[in-house]
């Protein structure tokens, strides 16, 4: 049997992926957040903020992967955190905004695989009800996750699909855990994903 490397939460601007993880963290302490690096402006508390020549330096070391440029930041994942949580017996939970870069991050290894999502109309809502300034961007990027899912993903890559406007997020976070304890008990490495969950695809 395979021990999963962690969870990968994937889906468009305010569909849950922050409020989910800190809901997984409670229903199960050993799952943390995988905070990226981050050479940027805006929000800090979840990642590691790092100037543009020490993430260079870890480029040049082979230590990032996953590497977005988005709202005019760029962010990336630390492998050698990866490694340590896995030492530390933490699960990491990882926030990916594209199908490209969810692919690079997981390689074959078999992290599970979770598409969150909320229609644009609530995406615009969640978006005005928190305050951000760039609704107008979340939105944008609404759309191009909706045509990246349309384009990259088929309905069996994702093990679990959630609509979190129709759940509540602890719902999501135990939905997620026993998931989680499925892709424990089975070797996806030789049979590939199955999915745990039968929505269908999100409609735009």
């Amino acid at each position: 049997m395979t021990q999963p490397t962690g969870i990968v939460l994937y889906g468009p601007p305010t569909s849950g992926k922050s409020t989910t993880t800190t809901a997984l963290h409670r229903f199960d302490p050993r799952f943390r957040l995988l905070r990226k690096l981050k050479v940027g402006t805006g929000r800090a508390e979840e990642y590691h903020l790092v100037t543009a020549a020490r993430f260079d330096e870890l480029r040049q070391a082979g230590r990032t992967v996953a590497e977005t440029h988005r709202y005019g930041n760029t962010y990336a994942v630390d492998r050698a955190e990866v490694e340590e949580m896995a030492q530390a017996g933490r699960i990491p939970v990882a926030h990916m905004g594209t199908i490209a870069d969810l692919r690079r991050l997981v390689g074959r290894d078999p992290w599970l695989r979770v598409l969150l999502w909320v229609p644009r109309d609530v995406c615009e809502q969640r978006s005005g009800y928190r305050g951000d300034v760039d609704t107008t961007q979340r939105l944008t990027a609404w759309d191009e996750t909706l045509a990246d899912l349309e384009a990259g993903a088929d309905e069996g890559f994702f093990h679990l699909r959630l609509h979190t406007d129709q759940i509540s997020v602890d719902q999501a976070a135990r939905e997620i855990a026993a998931a989680y304890q499925t892709l424990s008990a089975s070797s996806l490495r030789a049979e590939g994903p199955r999915p745990v969950d039968a929505q269908a695809p999100p409609a735009g």
